[in-house]
């Protein structure tokens, strides 16, 4: 069986059991959590941007960090060692517990020693490790990895957790929560004043002290670091850093994001270690690990997942994560940035769950360095293709230009073939369509042969735009195109339709990275000319504006004329905005209800819903955005995909947004994404609407 196939087994079981019991709720208070803890901090951005200013620099001169760190350590009186892989990094270890006659190891929570599978190691040596951090020793007792970079055992319920105390007290530990802890604080205690060795990991090093910082919640870390004779730091490279200011921002840009914290409960800095009365002959050994991390500096592309601070951030906005858990979505890292540190650090065939990833572009947008994990995975995809060819849907979805200019040729026609339940039944089989999946109708008339019939002169125009149409605007909604241009023009815009492609992003999410560079190189190529001689660049659909602003100078790097079409592109509900709200137009509705808002996932580095509610209430509608932060399942064609990779992960992850409408006591959904809407209306039963189909436009009275 392929990874692929192995992958979508495991997901099938996952949906039949249904979502990870309580991993959403968890989820969602993170994202609110974080929210708050923005909200109090004032310049959120400036901040964020000085985070990743400090990895880019830092990893930048890694190097030279290493030396300066291991030098001003070992003035302290610190043993520092350098581990080239895992292997060496476990032999080191257990070598320094051998010579210090160790039988038990206290260890804090780390991550880095779950990459290496120390504890594993260890115990094959003969010693017993005994992990403090109350989530990693729920999940050590129950011979699992974590699912989740911060909260290991957010899959576990009170019963579970009472379970496994029970087994290892050999008598009955109940589920309250009071109990519990009693019983974990007098049976860690004993641990903590006994261990042999203190093992920890550590959130940042900082070069200039020789130091290390460690982050806890609960205070087990600074028990293990400072009671045990012997104390080892185990720290990956990329998390050196230069200044003990830098690392301060670095821990609360952790926080924030991690559990919406201003700073963790105890943040240690440790350089060194004092004698303790009756005992003069305290160690402490640093263990400095590269494992691919030294590779992964000189990658263009995999370079950024160095920067992670592994808040879990990413994790706590992904769908897909939500619905089938860090065990299934993750090797040993899970979540969005597991996805390329797995591929790097542990082998491209344990990555295969990157096939999860549904391109939604929201991991990078709550990470607080920035980074840009959803273009990581897509190369991660590009590799796995390059290995074991791409699953039969994401061929064909990745065709979807030239089968929807078939389709719109072949109108009304292939509209019929498509509802016809044999056709879709064919489809299903020799293509991957879901036979269940909603579909749009296909326009024989599209907006390409109807924009000369409507195009205007306009004489001294205010301002000059060129569309960029993409796929449904054109092929199937191209009324919402001709809506727009009649009100550009009655504005007394001058309006161009120039020759284009779509934006290719599919490509981008299945990892077609040389079709989606093709796209990208012919479409700077027809537009450019329109934005050197002053035209605006007006895109009607969310994906198509995020591709051109944010992923055309990713792929093009270095490429002037696709910075410049990044800076000239703006949203077709921005310009109208603007135009309303200098008086030049006046918006008014064609019906009123109330309205839910859905703000699809690649608007939210945008606008968000700022041009959308500002415009409908100027028309005098009642309108509310409904949200949980997280995508709405669709995901572009990922959603018309037969499968649990597919249609069944795409249905499971909208029941949450569709109740949510249903329990708003809205009339309607406004949405600007047009794939969002097909989903939508589906799940949600009800009537969704892109704006241009309630608003109109006129001259002011």
């Amino acid at each position: 069986m392929t990874p692929y196939g192995a992958l979508e087994e495991r997901v099938r079981r996952r949906l039949r059991q249904g979502p990870v019991r309580g991993l959403y709720a968890a989820m969602l208070r993170g994202l609110r959590g974080r929210a708050k803890a923005i909200a109090e901090m004032g310049d959120y951005e400036a901040f964020r941007s000085e985070a990743r200013r400090i990895k880019e620099r830092s990893i930048e001169r890694l190097s030279e960090l290493v030396d300066v760190f291991s030098r001003n350590a070992e003035e302290r009186g610190v043993r520092v060692y350098f581990a080239r892989d895992g292997d060496e990094a476990v032999k080191i270890i257990a070598g320094i517990a051998r010579d210090a006659r160790a039988r038990l190891v206290a260890k804090s929570k780390s991550l880095t020693s779950e990459e290496i599978l120390l504890n594993e190691g260890l115990e094959a040596q003969g010693l017993n490790v005994v992990e403090t951090d109350l989530g990693e020793r729920i999940i050590q007792l129950a011979r699992e990895k974590p699912s989740h970079l911060v909260f290991p055992a957010i899959h576990k319920t009170i019963e579970d957790v009472s379970q496994l105390f029970s087994e290892e007290a050999r008598g009955e530990v109940s589920s309250d929560i009071q109990e519990i802890m009693r019983y974990v604080r007098q049976r860690l205690r004993e641990v903590f004043l006994t261990a042999d060795i203190g093992l920890n990991g550590a959130n940042v090093a900082i070069a200039e002290m020789g130091a290390v910082v460690l982050e806890t919640n609960e205070g087990n870390g600074r028990l293990t670091s400072s009671l045990p004779r012997v104390q080892i730091v185990l720290v990956g490279m990329e998390k050196i850093v230069e200044t003990v200011e830098e690392a301060l921002i670095l821990a609360r840009a952790h926080a924030v994001a991690a559990t919406g914290q201003r700073l963790t409960t105890y943040v240690s800095i440790m350089a060194g270690r004092s004698p303790m009365a009756g005992n003069g002959s305290r160690e402490m050994h640093i263990v400095i690990l590269d494992n691919g991390r030294s590779r992964m500096v000189g990658d263009d592309v995999f370079r950024e997942a160095l920067y992670c601070i592994r808040c879990g951030a990413c994790m706590n906005v992904c769908a897909p994560y939500s619905v089938t858990g860090g065990h299934i979505f993750g090797h040993i890292y899970p979540g969005p940035i597991g996805i390329p540190w797995t591929a790097n650090i542990h082998g491209l065939g344990e990555a295969s769950f990157a096939h999860l990833c549904i391109s939604c572009g929201l991991c990078k947008e709550v990470c607080p360095i920035s980074i840009n994990i959803p273009l990581m995975i897509s190369r991660v995809k590009n590799l796995l293709a390059s290995r074991y060819g791409y699953p039969k849907a994401d061929r064909s979805m990745m065709r979807y230009e030239a089968l929807g200019k078939l389709a719109s040729q072949l109108a009304p026609v292939s509209n019929w073939v498509l509802k016809s339940r044999a056709s879709r039944f064919l489809l299903e089989k020799l293509v991957g369509l879901d036979r269940t999946a909603p579909l749009p109708e296909f326009r024989r008339e599209t907006f390409v042969k109807r924009f000369n019939r409507i195009r205007q002169e306009v004489p001294i125009p205010r301002a000059r735009v060129a569309l960029f149409l993409d796929f449904f605007p054109n092929y199937c909604r191209p009324e919402i195109a001709e809506s727009l241009v009649i009100a550009l023009q009655l504005a007394g815009v001058k309006v161009e339709l120039p020759p284009q492609l779509t934006s290719g992003y599919p490509l981008i999410a299945y990892g077609d990275w040389d079709g989606a560079k093709k796209y990208a190189v012919k479409n700077v190529e027809l537009l450019s000319s329109y934005v050197e001689q002053g035209y605006s660049i007006v895109s009607i659909e969310p994906t198509a504006t995020y591709t051109l602003k944010h992923i055309y100078p990713y792929l093009l790097k270095g490429d002037e004329r696709a910075e410049a079409l990044s800076r000239n592109t703006v949203e077709a509900l921005q310009v109208l905005r603007r135009l309303v709200g200098e008086g030049v137009l006046a918006v008014k509705a064609r019906s009123e209800k109330r309205y839910g808002i859905h703000v699809p996932c690649h608007q939210r580095p945008l606008s968000g819903a700022e041009n959308i509610v500002a415009l409908m209430r100027a028309a005098g509608l009642e309108a509310e955005v409904i949200e949980d932060g997280m995508c709405c399942g669709m995901a572009g064609t990922f959603g018309m995909k037969h499968g649990p990779i597919g249609r069944g992960l795409s249905k499971t992850m909208g029941v949450r947004l569709f109740e949510l409408f249903a329990s708003r006591g809205v009339e309607a959904i406004v949405t600007e994404s047009s794939v969002c809407a097909i989903h939508i209306e589906d799940g949600a039963h009800m009537k969704v609407f892109h704006p241009l189909d309630i608003l109109y436009f006129e001259k002011p009275s």
